[in-house]
């Protein structure tokens, strides 16, 4: 197993990041919040999972060894595979999954791409012993009252995202500007701003532009 990679970042995508090993460039398969962390040519270490299948070999990469152990609990879960499980991780921290599993929230699972109620509730069930308890549920708190008062993370996620790819903040701010209709949409029905499909939109926003 591959536990960790470190080294320069090489190149950059929306949900994948090039680090050089040795010499050797191993694309990492990363959540946009993840990415957005990153930046090339500097000095980089991912938590990562190999995922091994019969006609390939996959990375997967984290930004602490906290989000990789979820990342693999997550599977264990009848139907959910690595792209969900890392879809999961794109829409909430850890923590927040802890949460949503021990209290129940169904709400806060449908809120991820691929996740109906039928599966949360599915979901909820198997993970509940397996997950456990929020490693800082006051913390947890805490930060849900700053953002009320504050910013919405997403667009915070979204901005360090785009420039982490290259973008000037100018052009980052105007993306987050384009799709705050389609985030604040999503807000109204599921409690959650998609950051993965929001970074996909104002990526074809930008490349227009250009």
């Amino acid at each position: 197993m591959i536990a960790f990679v470190s080294g320069p970042v090489a190149a950059l995508a929306p949900t994948t990041a090039v680090v050089e090993v040795g010499g050797v460039g191993m694309a990492v398969h990363c959540t946009p919040n993840t990415i957005a962390g990153l930046r090339v040519g500097e000095h980089a270490r991912l938590a990562t999972s190999l995922v091994v299948r019969e006609d390939s070999l996959t990375l997967y990469g984290f930004a602490d060894d906290d989000e990789r152990q979820v990342f693999e609990l997550l599977q264990t879960a009848s139907g959910v595979g690595p792209r969900l499980a890392q879809a999961m991780l794109g829409v909430h921290s850890p923590d927040a999954l802890r949460l949503a599993v021990s209290t129940g929230d169904e709400k806060a699972l449908t809120a991820v791409p691929g996740i109906g109620k039928k599966g949360a509730q599915k979901l909820l069930l198997e993970l509940k012993d397996k997950l456990g308890s929020p490693l800082g549920s006051s913390g947890l708190v805490g930060q849900q009252r700053a953002v009320a008062a504050g910013p919405a993370p997403w667009t915070e996620q979204l901005a360090a995202a785009l420039v982490g790819l290259g973008y000037a903040s100018r052009e980052a701010e105007e993306a987050v500007a384009a799709v705050t209709p389609q985030a604040e949409a999503a807000l109204a029905e599921t409690g959650s701003a998609p950051v993965p499909q929001l970074l996909r939109a104002a990526l074809q926003t930008l490349n227009r532009a250009r």
